[in-house]
């Protein structure tokens, strides 16, 4: 499975635009995000769709499918939710 290309973090605007605003969160490439110097989140695709891997336990990548709206808003969320300030590390 290879790294989201530009094209298709270009259909992924939305969520993209919801990531980018959070404070916690350095995206050092396209697509590429890191928290506390540490790889945090990226998106790959295939043919079989979107995929977003981040690490919601702070240690190992959890792959989240991202093709649809709902998809992409169930990731937002998680995210969010991982980096409230009460969340566990």
């Amino acid at each position: 499975m290879k790294h989201a290309s530009r094209t298709t973090l270009a259909e992924l605007a939305a969520p993209l635009h919801e990531i980018r605003a959070l404070a916690a969160l350095v995206e050092k490439s396209p697509g590429c995000f890191y928290r506390k110097g540490r790889a945090y989140l990226h998106f790959h695709e295939d043919a079989s769709g979107l995929f977003a891997d981040v690490k919601l336990d702070g240690v190992a990548f959890t792959r989240m499918r991202v093709s649809t709206a709902q998809e992409q808003a169930e990731l937002v969320a998680a995210v969010r939710s991982n980096l409230a300030p009460d969340a566990p590390r």
